[in-house]
């Protein structure tokens, strides 16, 4: 009979990004980007890097909210969190702009617990947008949801500019402590 060893869940917190954290963001980004090379075409700037050129919006506009992921001691990876859909012209909907768990982490359930966290923090309506050739992502997007609302969550397919994506729409509530 083969023993089983399930691994504890993993303490994980979710830190509002200070502007001192920009570097660590702006370094976290380029993984994020990089990754994203399996699915479009990026280039690297002359200095050797990808750059995102939003990062600084994430600080200085009110409806923009940055994260750093962090379990125990160790980088995670983050989330973006804004107002405003990037689909419509609802500018009550929070729309999750970026999020990334380091590859060290994934496949542990932790992304799930973080999407889940950060719903519970920004009630409301949301809409979480997924390239279409990400399809690991689209699976987890669909997982992630599912299990947040308790039912099958079911993407429309939305295409803008020659680009397609999947887009998750649902109401997240704040649940009681």
């Amino acid at each position: 009979m083969a023993l089983s060893i399930t691994k504890p869940p993993l303490d994980f917190r979710i830190i509002p990004a200070l502007q001192e954290d920009e570097p660590i963001l702006a370094n976290m980004l380029e993984l994020y980007i990089h990754d994203f090379g399996e699915f479009v075409d990026v280039k690297l700037g002359a200095d050797g890097r990808f750059g995102y050129p939003h990062l600084q919006s994430f600080f200085s506009e009110s409806d923009r909210h940055p994260f750093i992921i962090r379990v125990d001691d160790d980088l995670a990876g983050f989330a973006f969190v804004c107002r405003g859909s990037r689909v419509g012209n609802d500018p009550e909907v929070w729309d999750m702009a970026e999020f990334f768990i380091v590859r060290g982490f994934r496949r542990l359930g932790l992304g799930t617990r973080v999407a889940h966290e950060i719903w519970k923090r920004f009630p409301g309506k949301w809409e979480v947008r997924v390239i279409d050739q990400n399809r690991k992502a689209v699976a987890f997007w669909t997982s992630a949801i599912g299990e947040y609302l308790g039912e099958p969550a079911n993407p429309a397919f939305f295409e803008k500019n020659g680009s397609g994506r999947y887009v998750f729409s649902f109401e997240s509530h704040r649940q009681a402590k």
